[in-house]
Order: structure tokens, then C-alpha cells, then sequence
């Protein structure tokens, strides 16, 4: 069963409020004398009622304080000199007065609860023993006033410091954030300096000697391989120019990271470098998330790269299966004679990139050599 903070707070009213009448009842009925006046009854009913008003909105806590002031004079009177009466209801009332109550209706209920504590005192006993008249009007008039101020304050104070905390971690992730974001665009700076420049030389030095070759029939060959340089620099160049703009927070409409739908253009351009590379797929291929899709053309662009640098430059042959369950993607490629596995692919750093995108996805990577002498590079990832 929910409860909520209104219905609690209720429930604890009512309760307070009843423990006071209990209390206040009990004190005048076995304490003072049982009421055998109609003065004393009417007198007993009003300690009721103002006890159970406590339980009223608290708005009305200024009017129930100074109700208790004056029912506390009107005990002295009808019951007995020295009755206490509604002592419970009265220091509650004070309280919720202090607690609630802002201001000059503050003050004045505080002001007139006091009297009315002095006053009943001094209708008892009149000015002997006067000290006890002071000590009377702080116990029952000020004190309860003071704790129930004390405690608003307080629970203000740890709600600013609250509030504070909270200010202070949020500035923090702004913080970082905005660090993250300023180093973001220094490594985009970065790149674009260096890496697009020496990129963008390679294309123009491509393109001016594929046309110089261009009449040339003897060097056909030769000026296949100039264009295929100059097509992988533009491309480069394109990838280049969205991983800027993801690294500075404005991705462009439409502009999207290559996917599984862009794989064949990675097996044409080593087939330009004289890499024999087929492909196969296997199972039902089916829609995948944006972000594993472009994790998959990654992993397959690195396999690819592997094989051509580290590879005997034969042939490659990779193979995605679309399982039940998962997604494999394997390559395979024949090693150069007399190379050991310590001369393989794993040397550099392309391993551990499949690796690390294997495990952004919950999937497991695996290579190393297989027992036709070949390097096997293996990623599976559950759908």
C-alpha cells in the first residue's frame, strides 16, 4: 500500500491531536477533579475541541495557540486554581505557532500565548511568589514557541544546503562536460590539421598524376592504382569531415557513419590493391541498431586492413552469419611463409580496436592462427 507525504502527515495530526486529548482529559479527571459543574463540563469540552483543532490546517495554528491561552485561563477559573488542564494541547499549539506561523501573527500569537500563561498564574496566586510567574511564561508560552521556530529554520537550513549540494553537482557535470566538449574540439583541431591536410595532399598529388598518365596506354595499370589512391583519400577525406562533426556535437541531417550497406565499397578498394576478396553471407539479414551497424562496417574495415598489411596479399574471405540469436562475422586470410603468430595482425593496435567495439555491444572477439596455417579474426555479437 502507497502512502503518500500529505496522507502521513494526516494521519500524524489526527494522532498528536488525540494523545493530547487523552492526556489533557486524563490530567483534569484524575489530577484536578471530574467536572460536576456545567461551567467545569462546558470547560472540559472546550479542551477537547481545541485539542482536536490541533489537528486543523496550519494556517490555523495562531488561532488554536491563543484558543489554549484563554481555555487555560477559563481551567484556573471553573475548575480549580491550580488545574493544569489543557497543559498538553497548549504547548503543542505553541509549537505548530512557532513552526508554521511567519511574521507579526507570529509574534502576536506568541505574545498572547505568553499572557494568557502569566495571567493564569497570577489569578492562582496572585503576585507571590512572582518568579514563578516568568518561569511559568517561558516553559509554556516561549519555549515551545522558540523549539517550533528552531526546527523550521533548521529544515530550511538542510533544504538550502540541499539545494546547494545539488547546485554544486550540477555545476560539476557542466564542468566536465564543458572540458570534454573543449578537448573534443581540440582533438577535432587537431585532426583537421594535420591528418586532413596530408590527406587532402595525397588526393591532389593522385589526381594530377592520373591525368598526366591518362594518355599514356603503357601505364594503364599504373594509373588504375593512381586512382584508386585518389578515391580512397576522398573517401577518407569524407569520413574525416563526420567524425569532426561528431567530435564537435553538430552531426548534420542526413550525414550518417557507414554501415554493413556501404561493405562492398571496402572490398573494392582491396580488390584495387590486388587482394583476391570474397564475401558471404549467411542466415536471414535482418534491420540492426544504427550504432552496432556502424560497429560492424568498423570491424570489418579493420579485418580487411589486416589482411592486406599483415597478410601473404593473396586473399581474404570473410563471412556474416545471421543466426537465431547472434551476428558472427569471421575473415580469414593466409599468413606469409615462415611468419609466427607474434608477426601476426595482434601486433598493432587493430585487434584491440575489434576488441573494444566487440565489447561496447556485448560481443566476444577471438583471433589468432587456425589450423590451415591461416590468421582467423572472429567477432560475435547476441541479438
Amino acid at each position: 500500500m502507497r502512502f503518500t507525504v500529505r496522507g502521513t502527515l494526516t494521519r500524524q495530526s489526527l494522532l498528536v491531536a488525540g494523545l493530547c486529548v487523552i492526556a489533557d482529559v486524563g490530567y483534569v479527571c484524575y489530577a484536578d477533579c471530574f467536572p460536576t459543574t456545567v461551567m467545569q463540563a462546558v470547560t472540559l469540552f472546550a479542551i477537547i475541541g481545541a485539542d482536536l483543532w490541533l489537528a486543523g490546517p496550519a494556517r490555523l495554528s495562531g488561532y488554536v495557540a491563543v484558543a489554549h491561552g484563554l481555555i487555560r485561563i477559563l481551567t484556573v477559573l471553573a475548575i480549580a486554581p491550580s488545574a493544569g488542564g489543557n497543559t498538553a494541547g497548549l504547548m503543542i499549539a505553541g509549537y505548530r505557532a512557532g513552526a508554521w506561523l511567519r511574521g507579526w501573527p507570529a509574534w502576536l500569537t506568541m505574545i498572547a500565548t505568553t499572557a494568557c500563561v502569566g495571567l493564569t498564574r497570577y489569578l492562582a496566586n496572585g503576585l507571590h511568589n512572582w518568579p514563578i510567574i516568568l518561569l511559568m511564561m517561558v516553559e509554556f508560552g516561549l519555549l515551545p514557541w522558540l523549539v517550533g521556530r528552531y526546527t523550521t529554520t533548521r529544515r530550511a537550513y538542510l533544504a538550502e544546503l540541499e539545494q546547494r549540494a545539488e547546485q554544486e553537482r550540477r555545476d560539476a557535470k557542466e564542468a566536465v562536460a564543458k572540458a570534454v566538449s573543449e578537448e573534443r574540439g581540440a582533438i577535432a583541431r587537431d585532426l583537421h590539421d594535420v591528418i586532413a591536410h596530408h590527406v587532402s595532399a595525397i588526393n591532389v598529388h593522385a589526381g594530377a598524376a592520373r591525368l598526366i598518365m591518362a594518355g599514356d596506354q603503357h601505364n594503364a595499370k599504373l594509373g588504375e592504382s593512381v586512382t584508386a589512391v585518389e578515391s580512397s583519400a576522398r573517401s577518407a577525406m569524407v569520413e574525416l569531415r563526420h567524425l569532426l562533426d561528431l567530435l564537435h556535437g553538430d552531426r548534420a541531417d542526413g550525414a550518417r557513419q557507414p554501415g554493413l550497406d556501404n561493405i562492398d565499397e571496402l572490398f573494392d578498394g582491396v580488390r584495387t590493391a590486388g587482394l583476391h576478396a570474397s564475401l558471404s553471407i549467411t542466415g536471414r539479414p535482418r534491420d540492426l541498431p544504427e550504432s552496432l551497424d556502424i560497429a560492424l562496417y568498423r570491424i570489418a574495415q579493420e579485418m580487411l586492413t589486416n589482411a592486406l598489411r599483415h597478410g601473404d596479399g593473396t586473399s581474404v574471405a570473410m563471412d556474416l552469419d545471421y543466426g537465431e540469436s547472434s551476428l558472427a562475422l569471421t575473415a580469414s586470410n593466409p599468413m606469409p611463409p615462415g611468419a609466427r603468430p607474434s608477426d601476426g595482425p595482434h601486433r598493432g593496435r587493430g585487434l584491440a580496436g575489434i576488441a573494444n567495439r566487440a565489447t561496447m555491444f556485448k560481443g566476444v572477439a577471438s583471433s589468432g592462427p587456425a589450423a590451415d596455417g591461416s590468421w582467423r579474426t572472429s567477432v560475435v555479437f547476441p541479438l
